[in-house]
């Protein structure tokens, strides 16, 4: 993700689940909401924050 486009994406993206805040993964491969426990995966720069799409993490 672009550095900059980062700071401001993750201030107003929240879960869809819970609406907490997200967490940038250490490989900038997605977003990691630590409430619900769950992964958002990135695609081409573009969060993809579907329930769908979350993956559990540990």
């Amino acid at each position: 993700m672009n550095p900059g486009m980062e700071k401001d994406l993750l201030e107003i993206l929240e879960c869809p689940r819970c609406q907490g805040e997200f967490t940038l993964t250490p490989e900038e491969d997605g977003l990691i909401c630590m409430a619900c426990k769950l992964k958002y995966p990135i695609r081409d720069d573009v969060p993809a924050i579907l329930t769908e799409e979350a993956e559990p993490v540990d």
